[in-house]
């Protein structure tokens, strides 16, 4: 394997949400509220698709529209159109107690889009998981969270890992193909050094996770067990996203009083095992021409 390198000119304050479509990479400045998309030559600068005037924590794109995305931005979810138009499916956390965002995001193999939320001063507890079903219902499944991130999801789509990077902990929790619905979770991987950050998963079933504050990304197998470490010349790893055997791993300058040189940049390194296509969110015509 390879040293991860950063070859291309972009240092992002909060560089996350990095998905594979299949085509493009995608990814996310989170709190410039920028979608930006990685040109195939892996020198040039990164494009910026949309900009929003509030927080944007991932996106997946939305199945039978090319150019639609399903957004986790602000306090809520909305589809973000080719043309720039934001339409809002819903805002949960308007009104919260403490100043609330929302975090990381992504969809299942099955098309629910699952999201995220935290404090802005990621106050303990305050923080919960949100589905948006295919008929447009938006459903709080998990409170409680400090910081989510993830969520990521085993290739059949029958496991969802869960970090909660506030309390250094992964978990694994079982999900019902039908409905969705979380079974009791299980602990994956407890951190005593970092955080786990953004995360996905093999076609073995492993799980790569970006560990922030170490400057290293780590493999665990399905198991738990630490596989293999990677290691950057950057100290905030945030996410992470497999373009077949090609590991893109997304990093942060925020919050560092002295960023080095590398902080914030975008690596790519080869790896042994590949993964596949972040899947498309897939929601009833009704609800998407409803918000045209």
């Amino acid at each position: 394997m390879t040293i991860p390198r950063a070859a291309r000119p972009d240092r992002l304050e909060l560089g996350e949400g990095i998905r594979w479509t299949g085509t493009d990479v995608v990814l996310v400045d989170i709190l410039a509220g920028r979608l930006l998309h990685a040109p195939q030559d892996g020198t040039a600068a990164l494009r910026t698709v949309a900009e929003l005037p509030v927080p944007l924590g991932a996106v997946a794109p939305l199945a039978g529209h090319h150019g639609t995305w399903v957004a986790a931005a602000g306090t809520g979810i909305c589809l973000l159109r080719p043309d720039g138009t934001v339409d809002w499916l819903a805002r949960p956390e308007d009104g919260a107690p403490v100043p609330m965002r929302m975090n990381d995001a992504v969809a299942d193999p099955f098309g629910r889009f699952w999201a995220g939320s935290m404090a802005y001063d990621a106050e303990d507890g305050a923080g919960s998981l949100y589905r948006l079903d295919r008929d447009g219902t938006v459903v709080r499944v998990l409170d409680g969270v400090t910081v989510p991130n993830g969520p990521a999801f085993s290739p059949d789509g029958s496991l969802m890992y869960l970090a909660d990077s506030g309390r250094g902990v992964v978990r694994r929790y079982p999900v019902d193909p039908a409905t969705g619905t979380l079974g009791a979770p299980r602990l994956f991987v407890a951190m005593e050094d970092g955080s786990p950050d953004g995360m996905a998963v093999d076609a073995e079933g492993a799980v790569w996770m970006a560990v922030w504050g170490t400057g290293t990304v780590r493999r665990h197998l399905p198991d738990g067990t630490l596989d293999r470490t990677l290691r950057l010349p950057a100290c905030q790893p945030a996410g992470v996203c497999l373009a077949g055997d090609v590991l893109h791993i997304t990093t942060a300058r925020v919050g560092l009083p002295a960023p080095g040189p590398d902080d914030g940049a975008l690596f790519t390194v080869r790896v042994d095992v590949p993964g596949t296509p972040t899947p498309a969110c897939r929601l009833d015509a009704a609800v998407v021409e409803g918000r045209a």
